[in-house]
Order: C-alpha cells, then structure tokens, then sequence
C-alpha cells in the first residue's frame, strides 16, 4: 500500500501581508521575466472571461475570471528552479467603489500546484492587482521611456496612484512630479499624503494639459470613459503609459495620440479584444494591428528595440491579465517559505 503525502497547508495572505512580503519595487523583475516567459511561450493565457450582468437585474460591477498556467522556473523573480503552477485571478470592478473610499478592484487570486493540482494559496486581489500593474508600468518605463527622464505627469489621485508612484520612482530617477485629478483638492491631498516618502518634489496641477506640458513620462490611471489625455499637449520624447481604460468603454488617450504613437502593449490579443483606446482609433480608420509594434515580452528578451529615437512617442497600452496575477502570486508564495517571511505569512488547513 502507497502512503499517501500529505496535502500542504494553504496559504492565505490578506492585503497587508501581501504588500509586506512583495514592495513595488521588488515586483517589477518577477513581472519582467513572466512576459520573458510569456515570450516563449511558456505561459498559457486564455482571455479573461468578463461577466456582466442585465441592468435590468440591477447587478452593480463585473466580474472577471483570468487563468493561467506557469510552465516550471518561468516568470519567478526570485532565481532559481520553480515548480509550476495553475492560477487565476476572481476579480470584481467595481468604478464606484472609489468615491466610497474603497479600490474599485476586488476579488482574490487562488494558486495551485501545476505537477499536483493541489491548493497553494488564497490571497487578497485588489493588493496584488495595485502591485502587478504598478510594477508592469515600471518595466515598460524602463523599457522605453529615456534615460534621462526625470519629470512624471501622474493622472489620476485614486488608488493605483500610490503604487504607480512607487513604481516609477523604482524605473526611473525621478526629480519633480505633477499630479492631476479630477480636482485640484484630490491632487492635493495626494500630494500630501504621499510627498514624506520621497525625496523628489510632487505638486498638484490645475489640469491635465498642465501636468503633462513639459513630462517625460506620463502614467494615465483614471475610470473616463472619453479621453483625457490629448497628442497635442505631448512634447516629443515623451513616454505614455496608459492603465486605467481596462475594458472597450473606456479610453484615456485621444485617436491623434494612439495614432501618432509608437505603439506597445501588454498582449496583442488581448488589446484588439478588449482596449477602448485601440478600437476606438481603430474604428476611425486611424490604426490597425499592425501598429502593435511588440509585446512587453519582446522587449524584455530583446526581439524588439522598442524606442527608436530620443523624439519618440512612445505608449504602452496596459490591460492586465491573469499571469500577471499568478506569477505574483507564485513569488508570494515562495517568499512567505522564507525565514523573514514567516513572521508574515498566516496558514490554515482548508
């Protein structure tokens, strides 16, 4: 008779615990050798499935489901041989959450095993989705905006501003930021609250034109449904990374912008799919597919030089998707096995 091992212990992992063990900082190389990883194939990612119900039953939000399978060693960050893992990210959006305090992001990311299908982990969604998208707009940057950007136009106050900030002042050597909201009280007060942990300076715009005048970098994450940001108010040589438009109803840029742009995106399948800004212009004729000039995989592993001259624009179009949220997930995990992690991480047998 076979003994039979025992099952691990399941890993749950609650917002704070997830920020403690994973800094922004930290985020960006897991985040860089998953799209490695994606790049060679060795990550499988079906599109996430969106469930939005009738108005008529007077549902509020959406849910996502987005799966992924990390082949062994791909997508760690940390080094070294890794096992692989099945994941996916239940994830509601919520857009009004926000004036309740509250990340319109919610949900949870479970992690399993990929030689035994067994449960890993349970951990809190909406800090893993602030981390991860934070941490790929932090690649991107370092990955095509130039080396000498040091001025950042942030747009929008709400929660992805914090972890964008931090994952900024990680690409890039930053020297003076202007935030834009929807008032100048809201870039305020972030302003306010975030200005002690850093050295450079933030201060509040009275628009968006006015924070991006003179930006090297501009990082858009808003919940508008029409473009807040234009191609006419852009200085040559300025990088673009737009994150809040999520879904075909939103867009943040304007068609000049997507158009005049040298265009840079996540996952093309998911972009042609899913991105308000890139069917929007391309409902107007203005761009096409092929226009998607690479994936952040293929800038990571050198397939594609990306910026082409100090006079580029450059915009990176970021969606998300599940193996973002699973190859953080498997980091975590793999942290929380740590000396410094387990005074952090909380188990219990499910």
């Amino acid at each position: 008779m076979t003994a039979t091992s025992p099952s691990p212990a399941v890993l749950l992992l609650d917002a704070a615990q997830v920020a403690a063990l994973m800094p922004v900082a930290d985020a960006i190389p897991v985040m860089s050798e998953m799209f490695a990883a994606l790049a060679r194939e060795q990550v499988y990612l079906p599109l996430r499935q969106i469930i939005r119900p009738p108005e008529a039953l007077g549902a509020k939000g959406m849910l996502g489901m987005m799966p992924a399978f990390i082949a062994g060693s791909a997508g760690s960050g940390e080094g070294g041989d890794n096992p692989p893992v099945y994941g996916a990210k239940v994830g509601t959006f919520f857009p009004g959450n926000s004036t309740l305090g509250k990340d319109p992001h919610q949900g949870c990311v479970v992690l399993m095993s990929g030689e035994t299908g067994e449960l890993l982990a349970i951990m809190n969604a909406a800090e893993i989705t602030g981390i991860r998208t934070a941490a790929v707009t932090g690649l991107a940057t370092r990955l095509l905006a130039r080396h000498d950007a040091t001025r950042l136009a942030l747009i929008g106050a709400g929660h992805q501003a914090h972890w964008h900030l931090a994952a900024l002042a990680a690409a890039r050597p930053l020297q003076h930021v202007r935030v834009a909201s929807r008032s100048r009280a809201s870039a305020q007060a972030f302003v306010d609250k975030e200005q002690p942990n850093y050295g450079f300076t933030l201060e509040p715009a009275d628009s968006v034109e006015a924070a991006v005048c003179d930006a090297d970098i501009v990082v858009t994450v808003t919940n508008t449904t029409e473009p807040v940001l234009h191609s006419a108010w852009l200085a040559p040589g300025t990088h673009v990374n737009l994150v809040g438009s999520s879904t075909p109803r939103h867009r943040e840029a304007d068609t000049e912008l997507m158009a005049r742009a040298r265009l840079f995106v996540d996952r093309r399948e998911s972009t042609v799919n899913e991105s308000g800004d890139y069917l929007a212009a391309a409902a107007e004729g203005r761009i096409g597919p092929e226009d998607l000039l690479a994936e952040l995989g293929e800038l990571v592993i050198g397939r594609h030089p990306g910026r082409a001259s100090a006079e580029d624009v450059t915009l990176f179009k970021s969606l998300g998707m599940g193996a973002q949220d699973v190859a953080l997930a498997a980091a975590l995990y793999r942290r929380a096995q740590t000396p410094s992690g387990q005074n952090i991480g909380v188990r219990a047998a499910i």
